[in-house]
């Protein structure tokens, strides 16, 4: 179980915050005790659930930030640890992705995945862990995925992007930890938000099953107290993941190409 008080009263940026996993982290952190800090595109909905977590006596604010945009870690850290509010929890949720044939995909949403997938995460990372090495302690949660494990054919850019941002997560964690600095990558699968319908793959997760974002939320927590640097959160996904240790990569992209090439005259039902 997830120590209640390694969170409580810590601030915690979460990116991504207004829907799907970036939401059901920021109410588990709420349920340890943190103070958060919520951004995402969105303000209504950003505003809806800080009433809702205020409601609850959790002390939260909310910064609008699109990190497609370049200039947009740098107004975060001005709203936040620039503004005197010490951000000691750092979760990179905020992604996106896009499925179907590369060549035929919107070529804007390609370079989107790289810049708000691992450009924001990079710089968000550089603006946010120096103060925390000032202060000997922090927690960085950066959301990776299942897809990292392999290539994966009609989602070629995020799973590329994923394995960067698990990749980083890694090497982030080895330097981080003489400061007192956890550094985990959560790897999830499909998981129940609307995600799927945004990259356009909303039969996917019916087709591979999914988890819930509260338990993938759980799960990853628990796992950033402890220090782990890498969490899968569902049985499936480790035995899955397990696979490139076992069999050869043109094998395992044999059977992905298979697997997730798009139907023909699919609803998505």
């Amino acid at each position: 179980m997830t120590n209640s008080k390694v969170f409580r009263g810590r601030w915690a940026l979460v990116t991504g915050a207004s829907a799907g996993i970036g939401a059901a982290l920021a109410r588990e952190l709420a349920h340890h005790g943190a103070r958060l800090i919520l951004t995402a595109r969105r303000r209504e909905r950003l505003e809806a659930q800080a009433a809702e977590l205020s409601a609850k006596g959790t002390e939260t604010r909310i910064v609008v930030a699109d990190l497609n945009d370049p200039a947009a870690p740098q107004r975060l850290y001005d709203a936040t640890e620039d503004a005197g509010l010490a951000v000691d929890i750092l979760v990179n949720n905020a992604g996106l992705g896009q499925y179907g044939a590369f060549h035929t995909n919107r070529a804007e949403q390609d370079a989107w995945q790289v810049r708000v997938n691992c450009e924001a995460v990079v710089r968000l990372s550089r603006l946010f862990v120096p103060r925390m090495i000032e202060r000997q302690l922090g927690w960085v949660l950066i959301v990776s995925s299942m897809a990292s494990f392999q290539p994966m054919p009609y989602n070629a850019t995020y799973a590329a992007t994923k394995v960067f941002d698990r990749f980083f997560s890694l090497g982030l964690a080895a330097e981080l930890e003489p400061f007192g600095i956890k550094v985990t990558a959560l790897c999830p699968g499909p998981v129940e938000t609307e995600f799927f319908t945004v990259a356009g793959s909303t039969g996917l997760s019916r087709r591979f099953g999914s988890q819930t974002a509260e338990e993938v939320a759980h799960k990853a927590l628990a796992a950033l107290a402890r220090g782990r640097r890498t969490i899968v959160p569902s049985f499936k996904g480790a035995f899955v993941s397990s696979l490139e240790h076992f069999l050869p990569t043109s094998v395992i992209l044999a059977i992905l190409e298979k697997a997730l090439r798009p139907r023909v005259n699919s609803t998505g039902r």
